[in-house]
């Protein structure tokens, strides 16, 4: 059974959980490691950090961070990092996840969130709107940003 985690309440997984996003984006180890320091820190409601976990074996995970590597600063705070392991897609994780972190934030008084995605389709399906094109840093091309109100 999946179960849904924050990391600030789990911290002995934290350097599990930043190994493994790095190992999924290619992001340097050291910036979530840091991140997650920052989360456990809770000085601030961002960066925050959940992950799906099954008998001890990330299933998914996924982040909330001021901005995910993008040129709209103003477009804060962005959930990130949103990933499924091969084996558990198409079972709703993704879904109950981005659930998680929206009830999550809500009760820390966060009332937008923003998304940076290639997906065309995947997050409308969960309450997410297509708001505009914006800049990746370092990317050629355009990527799409979502929004939830939450």
């Amino acid at each position: 059974m999946i179960e849904l985690i924050k990391i600030r309440e789990n911290k002995n997984i934290a350097e599990q959980a930043a190994n493994w996003f790095h190992q999924k984006w290619g992001i340097p180890l050291e910036v979530y490691q840091e991140s997650m320091r920052d989360c456990l820190q809770n000085k601030n409601i961002v960066p925050q950090w959940y992950l799906a976990i099954d008998n001890g074996v990330i299933a998914g995970g996924l982040g909330v961070i001021e901005n995910d590597f993008h040129n709209r600063k103003d477009l804060t705070p962005n959930v990130c990092a949103v990933y499924v392991e091969e084996d558990y897609r198409c079972q709703g994780i993704a879904g109950k996840l981005l659930q998680y972190v929206c009830d999550d934030m809500k009760k820390q008084k966060i009332d937008t969130l923003y998304l940076l995605t290639d997906h065309t389709s995947f997050y409308e399906k969960y309450g997410w709107e297509f708001l505009c094109m914006v800049q990746g840093d370092g990317e050629p091309d355009m990527s799409r940003m979502y929004i939830h109100q939450l």
